[in-house]
């Protein structure tokens, strides 16, 4: 498996944990008064946060990208389907 794989993997994963914290198990703590759900996806979806970022630095590296590039591929982390964006944008393989 190629580094730009496993990265488009753990984007895809942080994407998804991010957007499932915010809009289900948020949402459940403060209208249900029930923490269990953040608890659960919390971790997972901050230790996938802190591989795209390490991820994403090494991949920029890797394809020559330049800082703006860099800095959307790091602000989108923080945009509910940012990572969906990056992916699509900058880690497809272009079809010819």
């Amino acid at each position: 498996m190629s580094f730009l794989n496993i990265f488009r993997i753990v984007a895809l994963l942080e994407g998804l944990s991010y957007i499932l914290l915010l809009f289900i198990a948020t949402p459940i703590k403060y209208l249900s008064q029930d923490p269990q759900y953040v608890k659960m996806l919390g971790m997972p979806h901050g230790l996938l946060f802190m591989a795209y970022i390490i991820l994403a630095f090494m991949i920029a590296k890797e394809l020559n990208w330049s800082r703006k590039t860099l800095f959307v591929a790091l602000a989108a982390s923080i945009i509910p389907f940012g990572t969906f964006y990056v992916d699509n944008k900058y880690l497809k393989p272009k079809e010819s």
